[in-house]
């Protein structure tokens, strides 16, 4: 039986979408064009990649998830929300329509997906495959967990406090630094959710759920530095 690619090996396809996406959004065009163009390399970079990523359903009903990330995403615009709006005058400039869309509909799909993959999926999990390693007097953790493990061999809900913290930090990093409490707090939220239901697709729905709910909150409320 062939050998699962190891984390290394992986690592570009997990980082691959991540990166097109915000490499999209840095070019100099117009919103409209950055995003549709965001949106369709991320896409590309997830098709590409897709096989050799971990699978989104685990040993339980996937209607399950899909209803319990529905409900986790829906807490989560709250608590990004509450957190978040201490650091950020209310009200900021409103999106026209056509940009308010396309951004909407890309952190609804592609970006739920994606960062759900890399943060939730390769970063927790190889974190717990270090710091098992570590715990068990490897010599060497690092190197074990990067280039002798794979996250897709991990048994469904696999977690440490260590790599729970890990991945949290490293998803708040992605963000302004005004949003780095509100980004950690939702970074254990999806973690949460993965341990408790074992497998991607619950953080993922609760993920693309936030992201719509808290579009569609700050388009009625005005509160657009929420944003």
């Amino acid at each position: 039986m062939a050998r699962a690619p190891s984390n290394y090996q992986l690592l570009f396809t997990y980082v691959a979408p991540y990166f097109a996406y915000v490499l999209a959004l840095m070019l100099p065009m117009p919103r409209t064009g950055g995003y549709l163009l965001a949106w369709g390399a991320s896409a590309a970079a997830l098709a590409y990649g897709w096989r050799w990523l971990m699978p989104l359903r685990g040993p339980r009903s996937p209607a399950g998830s899909v209803l319990l990330g529905v409900a986790g995403g829906v807490l989560g615009t709250a608590l990004w929300v509450v957190i978040k709006r201490p650091f950020y005058e209310a009200g900021g400039d409103p999106w026209p329509l056509a940009d308010f869309a396309l951004r909407l509909g890309a952190s609804g799909t592609v970006v739920a997906v994606f960062e759900e993959l890399l943060f939730r999926g390769l970063l927790l999990g190889g974190a717990v495959q270090w710091d098992r390693a570590r715990r068990e007097g490897d010599a060497d953790p690092l190197g074990t967990a990067l280039h002798r493990r794979s996250v897709g061999t991990l048994e469904p809900g696999a977690w440490t406090a260590f790599a729970v913290i890990f991945s949290s930090v490293a998803f708040a990093s992605g963000h302004a630094p005004g949003e780095w409490p509100a980004a950690f707090a939702y970074g254990l939220l999806m973690a949460a959710l993965w341990i408790v239901r074992g497998d991607l697709l619950t953080p993922i729905v609760a993920h693309g759920t936030t992201n719509i709910t808290l579009a569609l909150w700050v388009r009625h409320t005005g509160e657009w530095s929420l944003w």
